[in-house]
């Protein structure tokens, strides 16, 4: 086994949009339900969804909503939603696992540094065992396991903890500004992956998975 990067012991990766391409089921479960209900959705509204829960992101859509819904009501259409986002699920294959997660996992395990599935999502598991990656990752912390959603670093603190390892020592992979947020919150250093003008807290921000290596992180640690 290979010697850790200085400093660094633990990279905590986001799921949505950093390990798997599961972004763009969520746009489109969340698409639909705004389409059934005559609220107004686009790309910019679905940015401010990435790395909060299903509520929140429900409470961020129901900001253009046309009438007023009560709270069984909201939980419905949540509940559609994920109903919606499930069956898209049912079509993940191994290519959408996003370009260069691979290589970058197997390079972290080459140098002996842990790794830490942090999401916000109810269905990680379901999304890991499908693709059969789950033992990629030495913990996963999903939205089973936390009460409060990012941009709380309370989904960092649980993965660094069962990890046994520090949170200066730690790494965030997120492509959510919520996600950037919550890892200063939790003393960690970031990358973001997309765009710099959203991710700007980041200690580094890259357009792609693509560029994901040893090497960036060295800029870091």
């Amino acid at each position: 086994m290979g010697e850790g990067l200085s400093g660094l012991r633990a990279v905590l990766f986001d799921l949505d949009g950093v390990v798997v391409d599961t972004a763009k089921y969520h746009y489109q479960a969340w698409k639909r339900i705004a389409e059934e209900e005559n609220i107004y959705f686009d790309e910019e509204i679905n940015e401010r969804l990435k790395g909060v829960s299903r509520m929140d992101s429900l409470n961020i859509l129901m900001e253009r909503r046309t009438r007023e819904y009560t709270e069984k009501q909201l939980e419905q259409l949540a509940d559609r939603k994920n109903g919606y986002y499930v069956a898209f699920l049912n079509q993940m294959a191994a290519g959408d696992i996003l370009p260069g997660v691979m290589a970058f996992l197997s390079e972290l395990k080459h140098c002996g540094i842990k790794t830490a599935i942090c999401s916000a999502s109810k269905n990680t598991d379901t999304i890991l065992e499908r693709l059969n990656i789950s033992p990629l990752f030495d913990t996963v912390v999903s939205g089973l396991d936390v009460a409060r959603s990012k941009p709380d670093p309370q989904v960092f603190h649980i993965a660094a903890q069962r990890l046994g390892v520090p949170a200066e020592q730690c790494l965030v992979i997120e492509d959510s500004a919520a996600g950037i947020e919550a890892a200063a919150l939790a003393g960690m250093k970031s990358i973001g992956i997309g765009r710099k003008d959203r991710l700007g807290q980041a200690g580094s921000v890259i357009a792609s998975t693509e560029e994901l290596c040893l090497a960036l992180t060295r800029r870091l640690f």
